[in-house]
């Protein structure tokens, strides 16, 4: 009897806990209200030792010792600045030699990665700052080699500022035009699906400025409607709405024509470089070299079945080929930006084997030698060290799930750095002793430590605060798990039960995805689900009553080519089947509702919600599509066709889309778009409720005025999760 009282009071004392526990709110997720420190704008500093970041108030750029992660100076303090005055630091760009800093103010944002911004010269020593250029916003400035000259754009065209001449001002090009050519940065299509905003480098002597030129007179031309709105207020339609108009290449049509271009500094000559490249191929990247002689140029077809780095003169406009990197189906994206250039060597990451792995090659273009092998994927690649043979970079090397900072030596073993199983990542000093180590695991906030090789030194942040506060809140369990659909394919996934989960209770399911090519949503990580902050957001919808579930299907990454590039030329038809297949599975379990499973996801998510929602089989009850694709027809060329190839290539595969499947749409349904979207634009949910309407299907749906692909601004995101939310809450009946 007395045991039995002691498990009542504690019973009851658990209980009296659970209630006193807080709920969240909407406002908690889109206010960042358990938002984990960070550390903004780190940049490791060329001394090998120390790495600089801006401060918490955004006012000053400190130095910081990668021993023991302490201060050893202040470079720039807005209070102790002599010149122009402003309230603070968006970023900074530091010269090569130190002597110097851009500091970065009043960014406006153009499209995903570029943007516009006030830059002022600081000079260290003297602690001036001097405006960049009074002839309005600049992009994409860069220092050449030896720090006195600085090329910035404005306008499409490319500017040269000189700091030894009193930082006079000079015109490199005059023919940019907004709409025809761009000059060092880069068009729409190509910063979107190459992920680059700045395309012009200086050759190491600092003599000769290169650049790649974007001739897009002949791209068709996309606009979208503006109103006046609200937060931002746009004044200029208060009384007759306007349009947005740019240059937008869907597949199959005709991209911006692209070439290579060079300026003598001293003489003024501009020539053209010879770089090889088919009537309709691309060049996604140029890049600078320790050799005053050359710089790399890399072109792709149209199909992006084939890389190859030129070594290109910009006196001579010769080139010469040194690597052609052909593989299956397509070269994948992030292979562009982890191509590491050294003295020497270059380093390429390759999926030739079926999974990615790095390759060593002499700067002449002969191989060397494969660093890395195994059934795993190397992700980030941080650097190769000519000293000692070393490769730094980060791999799922003990599994999809988990992704740990690694190094392959010269003697051809590969070691293992961090330790601890989660999501690791890493920015390394520039002489690759130490790294600040970024750390999360799916129950903890991330951690951000000082590591010097295998050993941790310092931790610089804990976000014990975080975890503290979240602790207040009724939070629910998280766990992964796998399952094997009616095909035999094992698929990965994290669930999260409601705190007072009750096995003999069925509850309603809401199943997050993105599940587009090379995404991974599910890891042993904290940043997860529709609005990350450890499944904020999931773990809201659970205290609403709800299992929450995110499932990767075929097409995802992390577990190599195979898996990966199974969906080549058919855009969503395995990645629906296998959220059915889950769906179907989730209903076999016990705790589980069966009539009542919803699916939602943004973006490509949206798409394959749209696809799961009319696949067949009546899997879900209700769902969200949130910016959806709903025919590849509609959407940008270099991502759709590396995926798709062209339409005319592939009329089947572009014609199994949401629109063809509106006649088996299943469930309730609530579209939610953006009217401003310059990505997926708003005619793809025109088009598919028009498809609804005709195949006499039912549908909600909410647009937002003005608002882009991320539908944020003022109130907007609270409303947009609270639409969706009511909408849940309407149809799978928690």
């Amino acid at each position: 009897m007395k045991r039995i009282t002691i498990l009542l009071a504690a019973l009851s004392l658990s209980l009296v806990q659970l209630s006193a526990q807080q709920s969240l709110s909407l406002l908690d997720i889109t206010r960042g209200t358990f938002r984990t420190e960070r550390m903004a704008a780190v940049e490791p500093f060329a001394d090998g030792t120390s790495y600089t970041r801006i401060s918490a108030d955004g006012r000053r750029i400190e130095q910081y010792s990668f021993k023991d992660g302490q201060q050893t100076a202040t470079l720039f303090d807005l209070s102790t600045a002599r010149g122009a005055k402003f309230n603070g630091i968006d970023d900074y760009i530091m010269s090569p030699d130190g002597r110097r800093i851009l500091i970065q103010t009043e960014t406006e944002y153009i499209y995903r990665h570029s943007f516009r911004a006030v830059f002022y010269i600081y000079d260290v020593q003297n602690q001036t700052l001097e405006p960049l250029s009074d002839g309005g916003p600049q992009q994409a400035p860069l220092f050449s080699p030896d720090g006195q000259l600085i090329a910035f754009v404005r306008d499409n065209n490319i500017f040269l500022v000189k700091l030894l001449y009193n930082n006079s001002e000079s015109q490199v090009t005059k023919d940019g035009r907004r709409n025809e050519i761009i000059n060092g940065v880069p068009d729409w299509v190509y910063e979107e699906e190459f992920s680059t905003a700045q395309s012009m480098v200086f050759t190491a002597d600092s003599k000769q400025l290169c650049w790649i030129r974007y001739d897009e007179s002949e791209v068709r031309e996309f606009a979208f409607p503006l109103y006046k709105g609200s937060r931002p207020e746009l004044t200029d339609f208060a009384e007759y709405p306007g349009a947005y108009a740019y240059k937008y290449p869907i597949a199959g049509e005709q991209n911006s024509t692209v070439s290579v271009m060079s300026f003598d500094i001293k003489s003024r000559q501009t020539r053209t470089l010879q770089v090889p490249l088919d009537a309709d191929g691309y060049i996604p990247r140029i890049k600078s070299t320790t050799d005053a002689s050359k710089i790399i140029v890399m072109t792709m077809n149209r199909h992006q079945d084939c890389l190859r780095l030129y070594a290109v003169n910009p006196l001579s406009t010769v080139s010469q080929l040194l690597i052609e990197e052909r593989v299956a189906k397509y070269v994948k994206e992030e292979v562009l930006e982890n191509i590491q250039f050294t003295d020497n060597n270059i380093l390429l990451p390759s999926d030739r084997s079926g999974f990615m792995h790095l390759y060593l090659y002499t700067q002449g273009g002969q191989l060397v030698r494969q660093l890395t092998q195994g059934d795993y994927e190397v992700c980030d690649v941080y650097g190769y060290d000519e000293k000692t043979g070393d490769a730094f970079f980060s791999a799922h090397i003990n599994g999809p799930l988990d992704q740990q900072v690694c190094v392959a030596h010269k003697n051809g073993k590969t070691e293992q750095l961090t330790k601890r199983a989660g999501w690791n990542t890493a920015l390394f000093s520039t002489n690759f002793k130490y790294f600040i180590n970024t750390w999360s695991d799916l129950n903890t906030p991330s951690v951000v430590t000082l590591n010097e090789g295998s050993k941790t030194r310092v931790t610089l942040i804990d976000n014990k605060a975080v975890a503290d506060k979240l602790a207040l809140y009724n939070i629910g369990t998280r766990e992964t798990f796998t399952l094997t659909t009616s095909e035999g394919v094992t698929l990965n996934g994290w669930m999260i039960k409601p705190a007072d989960f009750n096995a003999a209770k069925q509850y309603p399911v809401i199943m997050y995805q993105y599940g587009g090519p090379g995404n991974q949503q599910v890891r042993n990580a904290w940043d997860i689900g529709m609005c990350g902050q450890g499944a904020l957001m999931e773990q809201y919808l659970c205290q609403q009553g709800y299992i929450c579930v995110c499932v990767d299907n075929r097409g995802t990454g992390g577990r190599g080519a195979d898996f990966e590039k199974c969906t080549y030329l058919n855009l969503g038809q395995l990645e629906s089947r296998d959220q059915v297949e889950t769906a179907l599975w989730l209903g076999q379990q016990p705790y589980v509702d069966k009539d009542h499973i919803g699916i939602w996801g943004w973006s490509y998510g949206g798409f394959n919600t749209l696809m799961s929602m009319s696949e067949g089989r009546p899997a879900f009850a209700a769902g969200v599509a949130i910016a959806p694709p709903t025919s590849w027809r509609y959407y940008d060329s270099i991502y759709t066709e590396r995926y798709m190839r062209t339409p005319k290539e592939n009329a089947g595969g572009y014609d199994q889309n949401p629109i063809s499947r509106a006649g088996k749409l299943h469930g309730a349904l609530l579209l939610c778009h953006g009217l401003a979207d310059d990505n997926v634009h708003f005619r793809n949910t025109a088009e598919y409720t028009e498809a609804l309407i005709q195949a006499d299907k039912d549908f909600q749906m909410n647009v937002y005025t003005n608002r882009n692909h991320s539908i944020y601004g003022g109130n907007t995101r609270q409303h947009l999760f609270r639409q969706a939310v009511n909408h849940f809450n309407k149809h799978l009946k928690p």
